[in-house]
């Protein structure tokens, strides 16, 4: 199994239980409900129907703890039962929990008909993305008609270290929490950080020294990418970056350094200039061992 596959497979998401484990000393920590919440994330991972095995499988919470918690999401209409496939896929109600935050990050609208402008000049997409852990949520997406096959969606998670977009969000976390942050990525999946770690701080470099760092098919070998910091927002944490993919194969060589960087550089600058965000810091730090994690 190659590096980019095994970063991209769903499977047993760890930090479920180290979250579960940290937690079992606070009484004021409700465990029922961050299990609840812990199934709804289930959906996820790469699946839009789910089993109350393959739930347990992918979060490592009892089979018939997740039975009460399915049945108990399903009667609150965050969950639909599939009769057919006797499995369960997120309910309609669900997606309510989405409209306040992305109602919070109203830049989305003044940048959009500029990524539209982008994608549709070099063929590919043109995304905004939330640092969420060790993962990046998509919260705006812009895309040509025919992007290859990686159609990004608002509100889908990717890797932060085996991608483009992931290493940029991070390089603009401020120096104490991006020394955590690292350690937390160290810890979160040891296969993933030795496969990746070199790139994700030759990828931080990057951002330092020239604006932009560039993903060339480490995470999905026929599109290749480049991302820019956007900004960060000191009063939430939050830290927004901005990538634009291509298939690989419309690329000539030296494209993606030599013109795609520079220009998501530039239009990450352009939204920062309409939305009055400055420039953000880079955040340069002495990379960790392969073997941290």
């Amino acid at each position: 199994m190659t590096a980019a596959s095994r970063s991209s497979l769903p499977s047993r998401d760890r930090a479920v239980e180290t979250m579960l484990a940290d937690s079992a000393s606070d009484a004021a920590f409700a465990t029922t409900l961050a299990k609840g919440l812990f199934v709804l994330e289930a959906f996820g991972m790469g699946s839009a129907v789910l089993g109350n095995m393959d739930i347990s499988i992918r979060t490592g919470i009892p089979r018939p703890t997740v039975a009460r918690l399915t049945h108990t999401l399903t009667e609150l209409g965050y969950l639909a039962f599939d009769q057919a496939l006797a499995k369960y896929r997120l309910g309609i109600r669900a997606l309510r929990m989405a409209h306040p935050l992305l109602a919070d990050m109203p830049f989305r609208q003044v940048a959009r008909p500029l990524m539209q402008d982008l994608a549709a000049s070099v063929r590919g997409t043109v995304s905004i993305g939330l640092l969420d852990g060790s993962a990046i949520v998509y919260v705006e997406t812009a895309r040509s008609g025919d992007v290859g096959p990686h159609v990004p969606d608002i509100g889908m998670p990717i890797t932060v270290l085996a991608t483009a977009m992931g290493r940029a969000a991070a390089s603009i976390l401020p120096r104490e929490e991006a020394a955590r942050f690292d350690a937390q990525l160290a810890a979160g999946n040891a296969a993933q950080w030795s496969d990746f770690s070199a790139l994700y701080f030759d990828g931080i470099a990057q951002c330092a020294e020239r604006g932009f760092c560039t993903c060339v098919g480490e995470y999905m070998p026929a599109i290749h990418a480049v991302a820019a910091p956007l900004h960060y927002a000191a009063n939430s944490g939050r830290a927004f970056a901005i990538n634009c993919g291509i298939p690989a194969f419309r690329l000539q060589p030296g494209q993606l350094e030599a013109e795609i960087g520079p220009r998501i550089n530039a239009l990450a600058a352009s939204i920062r200039a309409l939305i009055n965000e400055a420039e953000p810091g880079i955040s340069r730090r002495t990379p960790l061992p392969a073997h941290a994690g």
